[in-house]
């Protein structure tokens, strides 16, 4: 049997960054949200403390353990979260953690969370909350991140390849097409990406289309999805975890592990079957963005990150991780490709890095999973 290949989201939220510092302290990371994270309902599993400490990713030496511990565990790749704001945001858990970490035990890729930087950190019941950065991209000024991507990270040795290529996925590719001006503009800066890349020995880049959408049902799909590959230039599509918006919030404060799977795999079946490229399936490990809340508030049922919370187990798990390497058992081999969210949404309780309670049982479900 083929190998499935496994890509790990990484988000790089806990290092020291000079702008978070300007709006939340000197020294804050998204590990004080924890640190301050309480139970919020009779039997809610918080506060989650990692059993390695509260650490700083940008660390090399910090960054080779959890590198270690994700291949030994049968995790090919991290995927980082990477933000543009006019410039790079929280770039040192890459460029100063795991590239310099002395390992090449894993590869790693980017995904582009093209989004505003809207401040839940933590958010009260009071909305909006405030937007600290705005995604500002166009058409006009993308071909300099172009040129800073390959530059620093597509031709660089460790860069994740699939079919030959770099891929790059865009997290919100509605947003995308339209801050890039429409179906035929996102085109021409696709292109331009391509070209420059050729121009930089790269055989292209692997595009990879965000599919969080309901395909083509949803008030968010500007175009039909079939025109990302057709008219726009994308390879294929994954999702960043299943689709935890639509989980019924009818047993508030706890959702139902296997009916939010129910739910997910008909929207998976249906990306399979109907979309023009290949469809990459996701595993979400579990949900849990209540220390993203203000604790001192009532916990009650309402928008994000106000969400019933959806706890894993080990063994439930691993049975998701075997039912999506089972689907792509007939898959050519460079197409057997599993995403996983996450090595660390600690704020949002999908995380494979081991903590105090279960230690590396999550992870050690993932090797076993894998193996048969």
């Amino acid at each position: 049997m083929s190998k499935t290949k496994v890509a790990v989201y990484y988000f790089p939220n806990y290092h020291v960054d000079e702008r978070n510092e300007k709006v939340h302290g000197k020294g804050w990371t998204e590990w004080e949200l924890m640190k301050h994270a309480t139970p919020r309902f009779p039997g809610h599993d918080q506060p989650k403390v990692p059993l390695w400490g509260y650490e700083d990713e940008a660390d090399p030496a910090v960054m080779r353990r959890k590198i270690d511990a994700a291949a030994d565990h049968g995790i090919d790749a991290f995927v980082f979260d990477w933000y543009w704001y006019d410039g790079p945001f929280l770039e040192r858990a890459l460029n100063e953690g795991f590239l310099k970490s002395g390992s090449d035990r894993l590869e790693f890729a980017l995904m582009w969370a093209n989004h505003d930087w809207t401040n839940f950190h933590p958010g009260g019941r009071v909305r909006p909350y405030p937007v600290d950065f705005y995604w500002t991209t166009t058409a006009g000024s993308v071909g300099y991140v172009w040129d800073y991507l390959i530059e620093h990270y597509f031709t660089h040795p460790g860069y994740m390849r699939v079919k030959g290529m770099p891929y790059f996925s865009i997290y919100s590719t509605n947003a995308f097409i339209i801050q890039m001006g429409g179906v035929e503009k996102c085109r021409e800066v696709l292109d331009l990406l391509q070209r420059k890349a050729r121009a930089a020995g790269l055989p292209g880049v692997y595009l990879n289309g965000m599919w969080w959408d309901n395909m083509d049902q949803s008030p968010a799909s500007i175009c039909p999805q079939r025109d990302w590959v057709e008219k726009i230039g994308f390879h294929c599509y994954t999702s960043y975890n299943i689709p935890l918006y639509r989980i019924p919030q009818d047993h508030f404060p706890v959702a139902d592990y296997e009916e939010a799977y129910r739910i997910y795999y008909t929207l998976r079946d249906r990306a399979i079957s109907d979309l023009p490229a290949v469809y990459y399936p996701v595993i979400t490990m579990g949900w849990d963005s209540s220390p993203r809340t203000v604790q001192s508030e009532v916990f009650e049922k309402g928008g994000y990150p106000y969400l019933a919370v959806m706890e894993p187990t080990p063994e439930k798990f691993g049975a998701k991780v075997a039912e999506a390497v089972k689907v792509m058992e007939d898959w050519p081999e460079e197409d057997r490709l599993l995403f996983i969210n996450a090595w660390n949404e600690w704020t949002e309780g999908s995380y494979l890095e081991p903590d105090t309670r279960h230690g590396f049982a999550f992870l050690e479900a993932l090797a076993k999973a894998l193996q048969n």
